[in-house]
């Protein structure tokens, strides 16, 4: 079948896509709705925003946009005309979400008959626009989530509670921004706020998705963990750090158990969670006395098996060497770290394979171990495993200066024990020939 051609004239300036609902701005360009207001938002908060195409001031508050019906009549008939070229029809783009229409859900939500419905009714609208993600983020949509959550918590209850998780996710970065670009008065309480006031002046919310994380696995379903780690992770980044410095040691064994769990299951989803999960440990970590309950947790030896088990992708492997190089900046972890038999192995492998961040935390954990955990056998197994030859490919590679100078200065810490090591040889035979 030979490739069907678009007019140009259908094609959003933006995505390049075809339209499904476009509107003009003021400088007279047409944009697909969901493009335009994206691109809006992600200027909303800068002084100078910019026609994409014509370069020319352009107004955030999507009411100046106006609905193009002839071009998009035009393109529903050119779609239609070419269905048999696979070629999908485009719908009339429903009405715009409104206060009634909201307000009757919200209030649906509250009766034991209609609230999962309510629930399930706001998020295929979350999902459905950037328009209504924004519109409902100015509304107490937040604050009803959170509301509903912390319920099903004290309650013990479970149902809902994961279509909460999600809705709360899609409205979060509208409801940051809303305070600052809406420009038209909100209704109720909570509306055009950011989350902070919500969630991160106390520690009852945290509670609420750490009880979440508890919950059993049924089915291998992890997307109410996969959800609730990553509001977690959001959570954690606007609370207060006093409130963070007086978590329990509770909390951290639960993240640590809900990463093995995480780490044991064959779903594509442990990824995203577990990138939360480290994300909290880096956020948590340096405040109070969080690192050694991170530790005494049993934080070290899983991200040891974490990095061991499988494959991961590059920026999971960065975050682990990132919490691995905060944990064993303190005695304690170093001392958990040198339990496991593979730590140095595993940092040692690790090492020129996969990123500039990840030689970096490497190189900070051997440094912090050869500087002072080092016993003889710590120096002979660094031998053993190779941590060493390692050391001299860094000072051949062509990495950043300062990985360099930190691979010189563990090699100096125990030149003499090392002298002699084959390594060692042919290293100064390829930086100094004779």
């Amino acid at each position: 079948m030979a490739e069907i051609k678009v007019p140009e004239l259908l094609l959003c300036p933006i995505s390049l896509e075809i339209m499904k609902d476009p509107v003009t701005t003021v400088t007279g360009i047409t944009y697909d709705r969901e493009s335009i207001e994206e691109w809006l938002q992600q200027k909303s908060n800068k002084k100078d925003c910019m026609c994409p195409v014509t370069k020319q001031p352009l107004p955030t508050d999507p009411h100046f946009l106006t609905p193009n019906h002839t071009l998009r009549r035009f393109i529903q008939g050119w779609c239609s005309a070419n269905q048999s070229n696979v070629v999908d029809r485009i719908t009339t783009p429903r009405s715009p979400l409104d206060n009634s229409q909201l307000h009757k859900l919200l209030t649906d939500l509250d009766a034991p008959r209609t609230f999962q419905t309510s629930l399930n009714k706001m998020h295929d609208l979350a999902t459905q626009s950037q328009r209504n993600r924004n519109f409902m983020a100015q509304q107490p949509v937040p604050k009803a989530m959170v509301q509903f959550i912390t319920t099903t918590f004290k309650q013990g209850e479970t149902s809902g509670v994961e279509e909460a998780l999600r809705i709360l996710r899609l409205l979060w970065r509208s409801t940051s921004s809303s305070s600052s670009s809406s420009s038209s008065p909100t209704t109720g309480g909570g509306g055009g706020t950011n989350m902070k006031p919500l969630v991160g002046e106390t520690l009852d919310f945290i509670k609420s998705l750490t009880w979440i994380l508890q919950l059993p696995i049924i089915d291998n379903d992890l997307n109410m963990v996969n959800e609730a780690m990553q509001i977690l992770k959001l959570t954690i980044e606007i609370t207060d750090s006093t409130l963070l410095g007086s978590l329990n040691h509770e909390f951290f064994k639960q993240i640590v158990s809900t990463m093995r769990r995480l780490s044991k299951s064959s779903s594509s989803i442990p990824q995203n969670a577990l990138k939360s999960a480290l994300h909290v440990l880096i956020e948590t970590c340096p405040l109070g006395r969080n690192r050694t309950k991170i530790v005494e947790s049993g934080a070290v030896g899983e991200l040891i098996e974490l990095s061991m088990d499988k494959p991961t992708e590059k920026n999971l492997t960065e975050l682990i060497f990132k919490v691995l190089g905060q944990l064993c900046s303190c005695a304690e972890g170093r001392e958990e770290f040198l339990k496991h038999p593979a730590g140095i192995a595993v940092v040692s492998k690790r090492t020129l394979r996969v990123s500039a961040a990840t030689d970096d935390g490497a190189l900070h954990v051997l440094w912090l171990i050869s500087k002072f955990s080092a016993t003889n056998e710590v120096v002979q197994e660094m031998l053993r495993v190779g941590a060493v030859s390692k050391l001299c490919m860094v000072m051949q590679a062509d990495c950043a200066s300062y990985l360099k100078q930190k691979a010189t200065d563990i090699l100096r810490f125990h030149s003499k024990a090392w002298n002699n090591s084959p390594c060692i040889q042919l290293y100064l035979l390829t930086r100094h020939p004779r």
